[in-house]
C-alpha cells in the first residue's frame, strides 16, 4: 500500500465508483486473487558473447512503447525493482551460460527481480524476464534457479509470449471491467496489468514445452537437469503450505502463480532430465546460491507495509488495523484486500484526499459509492479519530463503509458480504476500532525478515533450526519449504540451511 508520488510510489486514488456490487467484487478478484509473485532487482541485457568478455554494465534491453507500458505496469502491480547488486551479477551470469546454449544465442535478454514474496515468473515477447523475490528465496541452488529462466527463455523462443500477448489483446472484457470499475485511471492501469497476467498464463501445453526445452537449455549449459523438477516440487510444497495456512482446501487452485506445479510438471521434468544425465550429474552449486541468498528480504517489505495473520501494520504511515478473524489479507501497491470464506466476505482499505474541512459524513454522500444508503449515514470516532460510516447494497451483496481522518489524509473501508447478519456487521466494525497509531516503539521493530544462511552444528535438528526462525505461523514446516527438505527428511552437521531472521 503506498502513497504520495514520484518514480518509486503511485498516487493516492482520489475517486473511486463503484456502479454495482458485482463489478466491485469482479475487481476485488482482479486485485487480489489474480496477484503473482514478483520481486527487486534489473538485470542488463544479456548479449551473445562470453561472459568474461561482455562489458560491465551492458544497454538495457530496447521495449517497443506497447512493452515499456507492460513493463511498468509490471512493476508498479509487483512492488517494483528489488535491487541487489550480488544477486544481479549472479543472474547476469547465469543467463549469459543459459544464452550461450541455447538455440537463439542471438536473442537478448533482461531480468528483473521484483519486490514481492509471490513465487512466480513471466516473461515478455521482447526478451524481458521477471523473477520474484519470494522465487529466489524459494530456490535451493543455482541449477533450480536456471531452470526457471531457461524455462521463461524457452516461452520468448518458442514464441509462447508472442501468442500470449495475442491472447490478451483479445480480453476486451478485461480491459472494459477495470475501466468501468475504477474511475481512477492508476488503479485502472493496475486492475488490468493483474488480469492480462493472469488471463495470459500459458496453456498446458506450452508449459509442458518450455519445460522440456528449458531442461535442454540447462543441461546443455552444464547444470543439474533435475534442478526443474526439484524447484517444481519445491513449488508445489510451498502452495500447499499456503493453502493450510490459510484453511483452503490443498488441492484447490494456486491463484497466486501463474505457473501452477502440477504432479504432471514434475513427473515430466523428470522424464525429460533423464534424457541428459542420470541423478547426480551436472552443477548444482549449491554453496554459492545460498551465499548469494545470504540477506535477502524475506515475505513483506515493511516499507510498504506488512500482513501479520490479520493484522497490517504500515510503519511509514504510521497506522496498524486487524482485520475480522478468517480473513486472509494481500498488500498491494494501492490498497489492502482481504477475503473469507472463498471470497463471500471482502475487504477493502485505501486511501484518498478529500479537501481538509469536508466533513465525513458529506463525504461518504457525495458519489464516493453509489446505491448508498443515505439514511445509514453516522459519525462517529475511532480511537480518538474522526470517522463516519454507512451502508450501501448491490447485486447480492451488502457494503458497510467508514472513513476515517488520519491525518492530511482519508482512509476508506470497504466490506462487503454476501448474506449480512448483526454477527457480521459487528465484526466489520469491530476491525475498524482496531485502526490506530502505532507508537514509536513499533515502528522502529517494523523491520524486514531476512534470509540468513546458517551451518547446519552438531546436535541440531529440523526443529531446532525452525525454532530459531522468525514472525510466522507453522515454522517447521517453513523450514522444510524453503529448503526443500520432505517429510521426514532431516539435516545433517556441516550442510548449510536457509532460516528467516528479523
Amino acid at each position: 500500500m503506498r502513497t504520495g508520488s514520484g518514480d518509486a510510489e503511485r498516487p493516492i486514488p482520489t475517486s473511486i465508483q463503484v456502479p454495482s456490487a458485482g463489478r466491485w467484487m469482479g475487481a476485488m478478484a482482479l486485485a487480489f486473487f489474480l496477484a503473482g509473485c514478483a520481486t527487486q532487482g534489473g538485470l542488463p541485457g544479456i548479449e551473445d558473447t562470453p561472459v568474461a568478455e561482455r562489458p560491465q554494465t551492458p544497454q538495457p534491453l530496447p521495449m517497443s512503447p506497447a512493452h515499456a507500458r507492460e513493463h511498468e505496469r509490471i512493476l508498479a502491480t509487483y512492488g517494483g525493482v528489488y535491487s541487489d547488486e550480488k544477486l544481479e551479477r549472479y543472474l547476469h551470469s547465469v543467463v549469459g551460460r543459459l544464452v550461450a546454449s541455447s538455440d537463439m544465442p542471438n536473442q537478448r535478454y533482461q531480468v528483473t527481480v521484483l519486490n514481492s514474496p509471490t513465487i512466480n515468473a513471466f516473461a515478455l515477447p521482447n526478451g524481458q524476464l521477471y523473477l520474484t523475490r519470494g522465487l529466489v528465496a524459494l530456490a535451493n541452488d543455482t541449477a533450480e534457479l536456471a531452470s526457471v529462466v531457461a524455462h521463461e527463455m524457452s516461452h520468448v523462443t518458442a514464441r509462447h509470449a508472442a501468442m500470449r500477448e495475442d491472447q490478451v489483446r483479445q480480453a476486451a472484457l478485461v480491459s472494459r471491467v477495470a475501466n468501468d470499475l475504477l474511475s481512477d485511471p492508476s488503479l485502472g492501469a493496475l486492475a488490468l496489468a493483474r488480469s492480462k497476467i493472469a488471463l495470459a498464463s500459458f496453456s498446458r501445453s506450452q508449459e509442458i514445452e518450455a519445460d522440456g526445452i528449458g531442461i535442454g537449455v540447462a543441461a546443455r549449459a552444464g547444470f543439474d537437469p533435475y534442478g526443474a523438477q526439484r524447484f517444481l516440487t519445491s513449488m508445489g510444497a510451498n502452495a500447499a503450505l499456503r493453502s493450510r495456512e490459510a484453511g483452503l482446501d490443498p488441492g484447490s487452485p494456486d491463484f497466486l502463480s501463474s505457473h501452477p506445479a502440477t504432479p504432471e510438471r514434475v513427473t515430466n521434468a523428470m522424464m525429460q532430465a533423464r534424457q541428459f544425465a542420470g541423478p547426480g550429474a551436472g552443477e548444482r552449486d549449491r554453496d554459492t546460491y545460498l551465499s548469494v541468498l545470504d540477506g535477502l528480504i524475506y515475505g513483506e517489505d515493511p516499507s510498504d507495509g506488512f500482513v501479520r495473520g490479520q493484522r497490517f501494520t504500515h510503519p511509514r504511515l504510521g497506522f496498524t488495523f486487524t482485520a475480522p478473524a478468517g480473513f486472509e489479507l494481500e498488500n498491494v501497491a494501492p490498497a489492502v484486500f482481504g477475503v473469507k470464506d472463498s471470497g463471500a466476505q471482502a475487504m477493502r482499505l485505501d486511501v484518498a484526499r478529500v479537501p481538509p474541512l469536508q466533513p465525513l459524513d458529506e463525504y461518504l454522500r457525495s458519489g464516493w459509492i453509489e446505491n448508498i444508503d443515505t439514511d445509514s449515514v453516522r459519525t462517529l470516532t475511532v480511537n480518538g479519530l474522526p470517522a463516519a460510516t454507512a451502508t450501501a447494497r448491490g447485486e447480492g451483496w451488502t457494503f458497510r463503509l467508514y472513513a476515517i481522518r488520519f491525518g492530511n489524509e482519508i482512509y476508506r473501508f470497504i466490506f462487503a458480504t454476501r448474506q449480512q447478519s448483526d454477527a457480521i456487521d459487528r465484526s466489520f466494525r469491530e476491525s475498524v476500532g482496531t485502526f490506530r497509531r502505532i507508537t514509536a516503539a513499533e515502528t522502529r521493530a517494523a523491520q524486514p525478515q531476512r534470509i540468513r544462511i546458517v551451518t547446519v552444528a552438531p546436535g541440531d535438528t529440523v526443529d531446532s533450526l525452525a525454532r530459531r526462525m522468525g514472525r510466522g505461523p507453522r515454522p517447521v514446516e517453513r523450514f522444510r519449504v524453503l529448503n526443500g527438505l520432505t517429510n521426514g527428511e532431516q539435516v545433517r552437521a556441516g550442510d548449510r540451511v536457509k532460516i528467516v531472521m528479523e
